[in-house]
């Protein structure tokens, strides 16, 4: 392939490339424009809400979510106290039976 052959190639191919890359650019444009015309927040490059919304029902539901996780956080760390209680009954039973068992061989030794 000559030059000439590549250069008239590229002249024929060159208009559907930028009719692609305008209706790409269009598009977006649109899809922006909806977005913020029906009030959904703009997402950024990694998908993170750039502007969210922030009327009162937002603010009341976080303030809800927020009680909530504090709740389950305290619950949480009460189970967990209970669980190492349990576990200390379960491990000190253990110990204290096989000291026991001990203690009543001596005692039928001695007998």
């Amino acid at each position: 392939m000559n030059g000439a052959d590549k250069i008239e190639l590229i002249t024929s191919i060159a208009p559907i490339i930028t009719i692609i890359g305008v209706a790409g650019v269009i598009g977006w444009v649109l899809n922006t424009w909806l977005r913020v015309r029906n009030g959904y927040p703009l997402d950024g490059q990694w998908g993170q809400a750039l502007y969210p919304k922030r009327d009162d029902e937002t603010v009341e539901r976080v303030r809800l979510l927020t009680q909530e996780n504090g709740q389950l956080r305290a619950e949480l760390g009460a189970i967990k106290d209970r669980l190492a209680n349990v576990e200390r009954i379960v491990t000190d039973s253990g110990n204290m039976l096989s000291h026991e068992i001990e203690r009543l061989r001596d005692d039928r030794e001695l007998n």
